[in-house]
């Protein structure tokens, strides 16, 4: 399973993580809930609004960034999915 936070805004890495969920349709991705972890999300510390990051295994793996090319925040969720496969 791979845990999301910081959602709402880089286009690119949503693209990229819709992309990459079509061909890993066997692992589940949620959305970390900031009520109940919050100190997953203080790391943050002010970027929570603005890039999406993965965590597997409550281990940030991913972070992107909205200057990023595309092709390379794609390579990265990639490795993320993989990791989270095991």
């Amino acid at each position: 399973m791979i845990e999301m936070a910081g959602y709402p805004y880089c286009a690119k890495a949503h693209r990229a993580i819709d992309e990459v969920k079509a061909r890993h349709a066997g692992t589940e991705i949620v959305f970390i809930d900031e009520n109940k972890e919050p100190e997953k999300l203080r790391e943050f510390a002010g970027k929570y609004y603005y890039v999406p990051s993965l965590f597997v295994d409550g281990e940030k793996v991913f972070e992107a960034s909205p200057g990023d090319d595309y092709e390379k925040i794609r390579a990265a969720v990639e490795k993320a999915y993989k990791t989270a496969e095991g």
